[in-house]
């Protein structure tokens, strides 16, 4: 979810005001998000408008906007947290390519569905979803341009840390929609995440090899 922005300066009453107004902002966000996502489930993304969401989520047109500027980010909100993350794990040091390494293992372990190993029947449908609608893919790109920009930021910024990131970015991806073909093939989770783990190893281990001035501050 998105993180509320941290102010300074506020009574104690005030923050603890403000506490509950950002969480009654992001209860919204996530209802309304959910809300399409069921609806595109349901009838397809192209087959169901921004009326009929703001409709089901019982608000108005001009408020689901305020929230979410395009039809594309009522699906997209669930990367929202992810956005930066690849940045905030290599500040973690000493090494941004193990860091990284460590992370998505760990991620793999837990099957988180960013990692694309993960065969739950909602995650696969989102997932479908996701991938299966050229809208959404195109809008995906945006996040992920985002998220390269802030990690080649975290990285020392200049034209190799954006090389950097996006040899990173790249790696990721690919290995998040590997493992998610191949559980969308009919494998489980657990049938593929021996090779997982071993791809991983490999792709990053080649990140160290040709990004040497990443495997250790």
């Amino acid at each position: 979810m998105r993180r509320a922005h941290r102010l300074t300066g506020m009574s104690e009453t005030g923050a603890g005001e403000l506490g509950l107004r950002e969480r009654k902002k992001r209860r919204m966000y996530q209802t309304v998000s959910d809300t399409a996502i069921r609806l595109f489930l349901e009838k397809g993304f192209d087959a169901v408008s921004v009326a009929d969401v703001a409709a089901a989520a019982e608000i108005s047109k001009p408020t689901l906007f305020r929230y979410f500027p395009a039809k594309e980010d009522l699906v997209l909100y669930r990367f929202a947290d992810h956005e930066d993350e690849a940045a905030r794990v290599v500040r973690e040091g000493p090494s941004p390519v193990r860091a990284l390494r460590r992370h998505f293992l760990d991620g793999l372990q837990r099957c988180d569905p960013v990692t694309g190993l993960n065969d739950h029947p909602e995650v696969l449908a989102y997932q479908s979803l996701l991938y299966g609608t050229p809208a959404l893919v195109a809008r995906m790109y945006g996040y992920l341009e985002r998220s390269e920009a802030a990690l080649a930021e975290a990285l020392g910024g200049g034209l190799d840390g954006r090389l950097a990131a996006g040899q990173i970015v790249a790696v990721q991806r690919i290995l998040a929609q590997e493992n998610w073909r191949r559980i969308a093939a009919g494998e489980r989770a657990a049938e593929v995440r021996e090779d997982a783990v071993a791809a991983a190893e490999r792709a990053f281990g080649l990140l160290e090899a040709g990004l040497p001035g990443l495997v250790a501050h």
